[in-house]
């Protein structure tokens, strides 16, 4: 038992490790999963609209990009970006290796919330769309403003676990070969468990990752409940809404279900 609290449980080996992990580690992390994650939400909005159109030269190389890049193994992408991209990376950025991990990370995140935005948009009701022609709103017009502000709104938890696994994913970066002030979490741990043959930093890495997911994981969680509540009035906790809202949102559901038949009667 002993021996293993030493391997495992070195506090005064855990807190020498703490500087560098919060003060490099954590800032490193946090560079890297941040800015692939927008660049991934912005890829993958776009993705999810390609996938959702009905135009098949757009849907058929989205569907293509999806499926290869939630195939392949998050390792393996960073490897081939890394090193397959560094003359070019080399020349534009020099020997700082994060553009092309930020780019690698960005493609797998990418995929995954393409799939993400796309679960939204299609969880929206079809009778939304053809109320928004029948008033004269363009497909993309009716996208845009009706569909995809509602779909985003329930997928935010989704798109939290996504920013969590990238935030674990970014430690396949050392990989890629880090100067010193480059490392990030996990290879300040590794680098400092194999130089001292002890498993507390890499103990003490791990308990940094966690201040980063789970209080995320939780405040997304708050959120979402906080949302639900306040767009369904007749929810547990929320008011009733008043009678003369209630009858306004049952005559537009009701227009809006006439729009609909409307249009699939003109259909051919």
């Amino acid at each position: 038992m002993d021996a293993f609290l030493q391997n495992f449980l070195d506090w005064p080996l855990l807190l020498d490790s703490l500087p560098a992990l919060l003060g490099t580690g954590l800032v490193n992390t946090l560079i890297l999963s941040l800015f692939s994650t927008v660049l991934g939400i912005v890829a993958g909005m776009v993705l999810a609209l390609m996938a959702v159109s009905n135009t098949r030269w757009l849907m058929f190389p989205a569907q293509v990009f999806i499926d290869v890049f939630r195939g392949l193994p998050a390792a393996l992408v960073i490897l081939v970006v890394g090193q397959g991209l560094a003359p070019i990376g080399l020349s534009i950025f020099g020997p700082n290796p994060y553009p092309l991990a930020i780019v690698a990370l960005a493609l797998i995140s990418s995929a995954y919330i393409a799939e993400i935005f796309r679960s939204g948009i299609q969880s929206v009701g079809r009778g939304q769309m053809y109320a928004c022609q029948a008033l004269g709103m363009t497909y993309w017009s009716g996208m845009r403003h009706v569909i995809v502000p509602q779909g985003v709104r329930r997928i935010l938890p989704a798109l939290a676990n996504q920013f969590i696994s990238i935030v674990k994913d970014s430690s396949l970066v050392y990989f890629l070969g880090l100067l010193t002030s480059q490392r990030d979490l996990f290879t300040i741990g590794q680098n400092t468990a194999v130089n001292t043959a002890n498993l507390s930093p890499l103990v003490a890495a791990g308990v940094v990752y966690l201040l980063i997911t789970v209080p995320l994981t939780h405040a997304i969680n708050h959120i979402d409940r906080w949302t639900n509540r306040f767009s369904n009035p007749g929810a547990r906790g929320g008011k009733p809404a008043p009678r003369s809202l209630r009858a306004a949102r049952r005559e537009a559901a009701m227009q809006s279900q006439a729009a609909a038949a409307g249009i699939a009667e003109r259909r051919p």
